[in-house]
């Protein structure tokens, strides 16, 4: 099931994460309120490409950054933010949003839900493996 909140992301990653350092992250052709609207044509292909793009795009402009550029400001809004501001206030909300999207995946998908993480109940057995892994000569 498609929901709007893959759209908004998308279009949040491709805004702010597009020229980064040099302009504004918040683009004049970015159509923020329409982000929360689905329409015929968003379907679960176009979505999903559109995903991946963005997310490439992220990518892309962290390893595009150097050292020297940590300290650079940029603007979100017209608010000025030094490139480490800017980075942690973009990842903070994407986790937030991909958190939102996680859990209603598990709602609709019910108890045939696959964990992304440590399966419930396995915790215990999980750490213990990678324990003894570290433990072991290389």
């Amino acid at each position: 099931m498609a929901d709007f909140r893959e759209q908004y992301v998308s279009g949040n990653l491709r805004s702010r994460c597009t020229d980064f350092l040099t302009s504004d992250g918040e683009k004049p052709d970015r159509n923020r309120d329409g982000e929360f609207e689905l329409g015929p044509e968003d379907t679960r292909m176009r979505l999903s490409r559109d995903w991946a793009a963005a997310w490439d795009l992220l990518a892309g402009t962290v390893d595009a950054l150097t050292p020297e550029d940590l300290g650079r400001t940029v603007t979100i809004r017209a608010e000025p933010h030094t490139v480490g501001q800017a980075l942690n206030r973009h990842l903070s909300h994407l986790a937030y949003h991909v958190g939102q999207i996680v859990l209603l995946a598990k709602h609709w998908v019910g108890a045939d839900w696959q964990t992304l993480t440590i399966p419930q109940g396995q915790s215990k057995a999980f750490t213990q493996a990678k324990q003894e892994q570290a433990s072991r000569p290389r």
